[in-house]
């Protein structure tokens, strides 16, 4: 509101009388008489300023909540901040309509491509619906958002440096000159086995995301964004995803997302148990299937080398 009289922030709450006070802490605890003050100030009714803050927030998701934008839309006024845009799980102005673009002036769609940003954006709007509804402490079925959270930032594999695919092409020289960047342990969490369009499109060495609900609340926009859909995904069938991930975890892994399962109902946790029994065992079958066609198949091409060979030498 402030930019509107042509005041800075501190210059606008001292004319209100209300010098001292933290802005954060009004928006977030606005009480009676305070709102009362600024409405006699501006012209507005008390209902219209109590709305402009986070009252209808619950305690657990304060730390969510930006004292700034966290990104920008191209066509709001820098000086302007609006509510929506302190969200971790707003990627949109939602007066313009555009998409937010991170630091960099980057919007997801460019990040992930026009048609794949397509696909994702409709778990996209479920996961920031879902999270609004933990946010104001309403019912949200079996699961709670910071439960969720936990399994998708678990780490579910040893710490690896990059792989073949998440290097970028480059000559010998070049290899040797970022020998230190091809040898730094990445950690690998369950986010990439969830959301695997978040692992094809993300800079490597900034892929892991913070633990728990710090991965929402320090997180960026394209982190964000991935963490919302993934969060959509595992709602709609947590058993699935939950076993989807411990069959792509290694031993220490399987730990680790077993113990961020433990906060899970146990109804839950008995039925991915029951299944994983089972898809590890079919997975078990599948690969002794794939190891015996490729050792038929090298023994089919060694057979026909010693034919040819045989051949030449006659």
């Amino acid at each position: 509101m402030a930019p509107f009289y042509a005041m800075t922030v501190s210059e606008f709450v001292a004319a209100l009388g209300l010098k001292g006070h933290d802005v954060f802490d009004l928006e977030w605890r606005l009480s009676e008489g305070q709102g009362a003050l600024i409405a006699a100030w501006t012209g507005l009714s008390p209902e219209t300023v109590q709305a402009m803050t986070f009252r209808e927030l619950g305690s657990a998701a304060r730390m969510m909540i930006a004292r700034k934008n966290r990104h920008t839309c191209p066509l709001c006024p820098e000086e302007l901040h609006r509510k929506s845009a302190a969200l971790p799980w707003r990627f949109s102005c939602p007066v313009h309509a555009v998409e937010f673009r991170d630091a960099t002036g980057e919007t997801l769609s460019d990040r992930f491509g026009a048609d794949c940003f397509k696909k994702l954006e409709g778990h996209a709007e479920a996961g920031a619906a879902y999270l609004d509804a933990w946010a104001r402490s309403a019912g949200q079925g079996d699961l709670e958002a910071p439960e969720v959270l936990q399994v998708l930032t678990a780490r579910h594999r040893r710490a690896s440096p990059p792989n073949v695919d998440e290097q970028p092409r480059m000559s010998l020289q070049t290899r040797r000159d970022y020998h230190d960047f091809l040898t730094t342990p990445i950690l690998r969490q369950a986010l990439t086995v969830v959301v695997p369009e978040y692992d094809q499109v993300a800079p490597v060495l900034t892929k892991p995301v913070r633990p728990g609900l710090h991965a929402l609340a320090q997180g960026s926009l394209l982190q964000a964004f991935a963490l919302t859909v993934g969060i959509d995904r595992i709602i709609e069938d947590p058993v699935k995803w939950a076993i989807s991930i411990k069959l792509m975890s290694d031993a220490e892994g399987q730990g680790r997302v077993r113990e961020a399962l433990r906060s899970w109902p146990l109804s839950l946790r008995r039925r991915i148990s029951a299944r994983f029994w089972r898809a590890e065992r079919d997975e078990s079958a599948r690969q002794s299937a794939e190891k015996a066609a490729r050792q038929r198949q090298s023994h089919k091409y060694r057979t026909i080398q010693s034919h040819k060979y045989r051949y030449r030498i006659s």
